[in-house]
């Protein structure tokens, strides 16, 4: 580890050495052609009488006879008790396809009849119940060459012909937290994560230990790659949840954020040596689900630090989910020139906004591949790798100096560090909040005005 903690690192990202100002032109083009023009969405809750529970679907696709069923606070006797109930009734062609059980929450999913429906929201212990539907993957289209994010996310002033493929940060960030990328699946063969990405689980039934589709693969590099990524010492954990076409049910993405809550709970019950933590990106999402935003909200209390997309709709954010759960980190995306990107959605459930158009990371098809893509599954990863950067810059869990950052207080530090009243086309509703790393510099006001346990430490350490 160095000692000379906060000296400046620059990277080119998949630039010449030396920069010209055509590139930086031919950016600026492509960014004002990029963000070119967006649908609003609704959905229904029906409340029932006061002896039901209550039925909650959205305006998208949903699954045949596909429904979640969310339990009240209830132990792990009485759910289990709930669903040999559930399954005494079940006919051969219905059943349970997924179980959902960490301290704090207690859901099912599976195939049901109408009438078995009514029965369960008759059940006492039933909190709500929900149509199973279709989530995606929120990448918006796929364009030229243009590395500009991470120089974005580390400097407070707009990018200029001098700046725009600099990155300033800290050369540890990153080293001890875990990052779950709850997507598509990563290709963990590709050399920009130098072996610190491995498999976690695959949810859907039936599909491959791989990432076919590429999506998870480039959040991944955006959070933790050697190159392309803002945290370039994580650990990336592939937690897919979605198929190769880049769609998945509501039901098997609870369950890749029941797994990282699961995984997250074990390590802290016995933490690994320098291990200071777990983050996790979710660049999907679709109609508001009740039952999705619980989930979330239970894994962060249980001390995930968690990014969510905002949305490609132009539209409100309160009507997605993850995008409108409670305590993850809700993002939009800006551009190059420092405007909300037009496809991102927006509205008071956006926390914050970090660069969306035109992104290059890392891709699947060989082990150097890179592609460059847009949207708010885009900027979420720059929020979830600044998280696991700030996050690992605290003491070692075995550290006599170890201290605990709750994803509450992360999160309220990292939005009053962020960049104020730069973007454009910001609504009254939205934050106008650009996230900034501290430019590789004292992150003092970042802590609150004093240095975090580990820079004192380090400063005993060297003497300064």
């Amino acid at each position: 580890m160095k000692i000379s903690l906060f000296a400046a690192t620059f990277i080119s990202t998949a630039l010449a050495s030396s920069v010209h100002s055509e590139q930086f032109a031919n950016l600026v083009a492509l960014d004002l052609q990029s963000n070119q023009p967006g649908n609003e969405k609704s959905a229904k809750y029906e409340p029932g009488p006061p002896s039901l529970a209550p039925l909650f679907e959205n305006d998208r696709d949903h699954v045949p006879n596909g429904y979640i069923v969310t339990l009240k606070n209830v132990d792990e006797a009485l759910f289990e008790k709930h669903l040999g109930w559930l399954k005494s009734m079940l006919s051969s062609d219905m059943g349970i396809t997924h179980t959902f059980s960490t301290h704090s929450y207690k859901a099912y999913a599976g195939l049901f009849s109408q009438i078995l429906v009514d029965l369960i929201r008759a059940n006492p212990l039933v909190s709500v119940v929900e149509r199973d539907s279709i989530v995606h993957a929120y990448e918006y289209s796929e364009e030229g060459d243009a590395p500009w994010g991470l120089a974005r996310v580390s400097h407070r002033e707009r990018l200029n012909l001098g700046s725009f493929n600099r990155y300033l940060y800290d050369d540890e960030g990153g080293k001890g937290v875990t990052a779950y990328v709850i997507d598509t699946g990563v290709f963990i063969g590709n050399e920009d994560f130098g072996g610190r990405a491995k498999w976690g689980t695959t949810v859907p039934s039936g599909d491959a230990d791989e990432d076919a589709n590429g999506h998870g693969t480039h959040c991944a590099g955006t959070i933790g790659g050697s190159k392309y990524g803002v945290a370039k010492k994580a650990e990336i954990v592939a937690v897919k949840v979605l198929r190769s076409d880049g769609s998945g049910t509501m039901s098997d993405v609870i369950g890749g954020v029941v797994y990282a809550a699961k995984e997250h709970d074990e390590k802290s019950k016995n933490p690994p040596k320098g291990w200071k933590g777990s983050t996790a990106n979710m660049s999907l999402g679709g109609g508001y689900s009740p039952s999705l935003n619980l989930a979330v909200d239970s894994a962060v209390k249980a001390g995930i630090h968690f990014a969510v997309a905002a949305g490609n709709d132009n539209a409100d954010a309160c009507d997605y989910s993850p995008a409108s759960s409670e305590n993850a980190i809700t993002v939009g995306a800006s551009t190059l020139s420092d405007s909300r990107a037009y496809f991102s959605n927006k509205g008071k459930c956006v926390d914050v906004f970090g660069p969306g158009l035109n992104i290059l990371s890392t891709y699947i098809g060989s082990k150097t591949a890179v592609a460059t893509l847009s949207g708010t599954s885009m900027a979420s990863p720059h929020i979830a790798g600044l998280l696991t950067y700030f996050l690992s810059l605290q003491p070692d869990s075995d550290s006599a100096f170890a201290t605990t950052v709750t994803p509450a207080q992360l999160k309220k530090n990292l939005l009053a560090f962020a960049t104020k009243d730069i973007l454009t086309d910001i609504d009254q509703d939205t934050p106008n909040l650009l996230v900034f790393n501290g430019g590789g510099k004292s992150l003092k006001k970042f802590w609150g005005g004093k240095d975090s346990l580990l820079v004192l430490l380090r400063k005993v350490l060297v003497g300064f």
